[in-house]
C-alpha cells in the first residue's frame, strides 16, 4: 500500500504545473514529450573523416618537418598523400635514410589501450614514409563520433534546449532530436559550426594577388569573403587553450565583442607571440575565416582578451557559446533533416490518448465480464499499474514518445494477462472441488511459475532492444520493461491482497470467478 501511494504521489507532478510555494528541496519530475508528440526538429548529421585524416596528416607534416630539422637532415620535398593516409619526405641524400627513419620514429606513439603503433615510419630509397594504420584510423574516427556528441550535448544544454535527443548511428553519423525547439536555424546553426578558433600572424611580405607565398594560406575575410588575407599557415596559438569566453559590450564603443581568456599553456604562448611580433597584424580566424586582423599594440600577458567583430547580440551570444563547448573535431554534414509541428504533435498525442484509453476501457470491461469480481480486482490492480508505470518514469526524466505509448498500450494487455493465468487456475481448481481457500492458494502458487517465467523471457528481450535499437524502439523498450516489472508487482502482490482481504473480511463459501 505503502508502494501504491508513493506511486501516486510521484504521478501528480503530470497533471499540473509546480507549485510557487513548494519548497526547492522536494522533487517534481515529469515525462517529458518526445519530438512527435510535441513537435521539434529531427536532424541526422554526418561527420566529415576526411577532414579529420586531413587535419591529423597536416599536424604530421608540420611534426616531420620540425623532426627532420632538429636532427640536421636535408629534404627536397615533404608533403601529405592522404589517398594512401601517409606523408612522404624526399630525403636530399641517400645516405640519410637510416638516420631520417630513427628521427622521424621518435613521432611514434601507442595507443594506451591496444597497445598497437598509431605510426608507421619506413623508407624506400631517397624517400621516407610516415604511414597512418587502417587500425588508428578507425579509432580516430571512433574517438571524433564520441568527441562530436560530447561537444553537441555541450552546445545544445547551453542554448536552453531541454530533454534532447543525441545518439550514435552507424559509423559516421549522428541522430539528434530537438523537441519543442522555437528557432531550429539558431540550433542548426550552433551544431553545424564546427567552432575551430585559431590565431595566426599575418605575413607582412605577401603581395596582393592570387599567388600564395611558400608557408603561406590565403583566408577570406568573414566581414567580406571578397577579401582575402595572407596569414602564415603555422598556428601561433590553437583554439584548443581557450578556457572560457563570454559574449559583452565594449565599454567605448558599445559594440557587442566576445571577452575570451586562456588557460597557463595559451597565455604563456600568446604572450610570447605578442611580445615578438609588436606592431604587426595577428589574425583571429573562425573556421577558415577571419574574423579580424588587429595591430599588437603591446604585449599581451594577461591570457585575455577581447574579439571584436561588427558582432550582434545574439552572434556575440552564439560565438562565446560555441568557442565555450569547444571545437569539433571535423566538420558535421546535415544529412537529413525534419520538422514536426506543434499541430501534428497535438494530433498524435490525441489519436494517442485516444487509443490508449480505447484499449484500457476494452481490457477492463472484458476482465470483469469474463471473471467477476475477482475481475475488478484485477482492474483495481491494473489501473494501479498505470499509475505506478507513470512515477517511475517521471523519476526516471522519461521522455515519451509514440513508440513509448504503444509499449503502455501493450502492457495493458500483459498486465491482465497474469491475472487471466491466475483466475483459469482458481477456477480449475474450483471445478476440482477444492474449497476457496485451497484453491485460491493453490491458483496463485501454481500460476506463479508461468508468469515469472514468460515476464523475465520478455524482460530479457526488451532489454536486448534498449541496447541495440536506435532510439524509438529504445522508447518502445523502456516502457515495456517498467511495465514488466510494475506488472509483476500489481498483478501478484497486489491482487492476491486485495483477494486476501475480501476472503478475510467475507469469508465467501463459493468463489465469484
Amino acid at each position: 500500500m505503502l508502494l501504491c501511494a508513493l506511486g501516486i504521489l510521484l504521478s501528480l507532478p503530470n497533471l499540473a504545473t509546480r507549485p510557487g510555494g513548494l519548497p526547492s528541496f522536494l522533487p517534481w519530475t515529469q515525462v517529458h514529450l518526445g519530438l512527435d508528440l510535441r513537435g521539434g526538429s529531427y536532424l541526422l548529421l554526418q561527420i566529415d573523416f576526411a577532414s579529420v585524416e586531413k587535419q591529423e596528416l597536416n599536424s604530421l607534416v608540420d611534426q616531420a618537418r620540425q623532426s627532420m630539422r632538429g636532427a640536421g637532415l636535408g629534404y627536397t620535398e615533404l608533403h601529405a598523400d592522404p589517398a594512401n593516409h601517409r606523408v612522404e619526405v624526399s630525403l636530399l641524400n641517400a645516405g640519410d635514410a637510416s638516420a631520417a627513419q630513427a628521427a622521424l620514429g621518435k613521432l611514434v606513439t601507442y595507443n594506451p589501450n591496444s597497445g598497437l603503433a598509431e605510426l608507421d615510419v619506413t623508407t624506400a630509397g631517397t624517400t621516407a614514409y610516415l604511414t597512418i594504420p587502417q587500425t588508428a584510423l578507425i579509432a580516430r574516427e571512433s574517438q571524433a563520433v564520441q568527441q562530436s556528441i560530447t561537444i553537441i550535448q555541450r552546445r545544445i544544454d547551453a542554448s536552453g534546449v531541454l530533454n534532447p535527443t543525441i545518439a550514435r548511428q552507424g559509423t559516421d553519423e549522428i541522430v539528434v532530436q530537438l523537441p519543442g525547439i522555437s528557432d531550429p536555424e539558431r540550433i542548426r546553426t550552433l551544431i553545424g559550426t564546427t567552432a575551430h578558433m585559431t590565431f595566426q600572424m599575418v605575413d607582412p611580405n605577401a603581395a596582393p594577388g592570387p599567388n600564395v607565398p611558400l608557408g603561406d594560406e590565403q583566408l577570406p575575410m568573414a566581414s567580406d569573403p571578397t577579401q582575402t588575407m595572407d596569414v602564415f599557415s603555422n598556428v601561433a596559438v590553437d583554439g584548443a587553450s581557450l578556457e572560457d569566453a563570454q559574449a559583452s559590450t565594449d565599454p567605448q564603443t558599445g559594440q557587442w565583442v566576445v571577452n575570451f581568456t586562456l588557460n597557463s599553456v595559451g597565455a604563456r604562448e600568446f604572450a610570447d607571440v605578442t611580445t615578438a611580433n609588436v606592431g604587426k597584424l595577428f589574425a583571429i580566424v573562425l573556421d577558415g575565416k577571419i574574423i579580424e586582423a588587429p595591430v599588437i599594440q603591446e604585449p599581451i600577458t594577461g591570457g585575455s582578451g577581447m574579439i571584436n567583430g561588427n558582432f550582434t547580440a545574439q552572434s556575440a551570444t552564439n560565438l562565446a557559446l560555441l568557442l565555450r563547448a569547444g571545437a569539433l573535431p571535423a566538420p558535421l554534414n546535415i544529412v537529413e533533416e525534419q520538422s514536426v509541428g506543434p499541430e501534428l504533435g497535438a494530433d498524435a498525442i490525441r489519436d494517442g490518448a485516444l487509443s490508449l484509453g480505447a484499449g484500457f476501457i476494452l481490457v477492463l470491461c472484458f476482465m470483469g465480464l469474463f471473471y467477476g469480481l475477482f475481475g475488478w480486482f484485477a482492474n483495481v490492480a491494473l489501473v494501479m499499474n498505470l499509475v505506478i508505470m507513470l512515477a517511475i518514469l517521471s523519476a526516471m526524466g522519461a521522455t515519451l514518445t509514440l513508440p513509448g505509448m504503444a509499449g503502455i498500450l501493450l502492457t495493458l494487455g500483459m498486465a491482465v494477462d497474469a491475472n487471466v493465468l491466475i483466475n483459469e487456475r482458481v477456477r480449475e481448481e474450483v471445478k476440482a472441488g477444492r474449497k476457496p481457500l485451497a484453491a485460491l492458494e493453490a491458483g496463485y502458487k501454481r500460476a506463479y511459475g508461468t508468469i515469472i517465467d514468460s515476464n523475465v523471457t520478455t524482460l530479457l528481450a526488451h532489454i536486448t532492444l534498449f541496447i541495440f535499437g536506435s532510439p524509438p524502439v529504445r522508447g518502445f523498450a523502456v516502457t515495456i520493461c517498467v511495465g514488466i516489472v510494475t506488472t509483476m508487482f500489481t498483478a501478484t502482490v497486489l491482487v492476491r491482497l486485495i483477494t486476501s482481504r475480501w476472503y478475510t473480511a467475507r469469508r465467501p463459501s463459493s468463489l465469484p470467478v
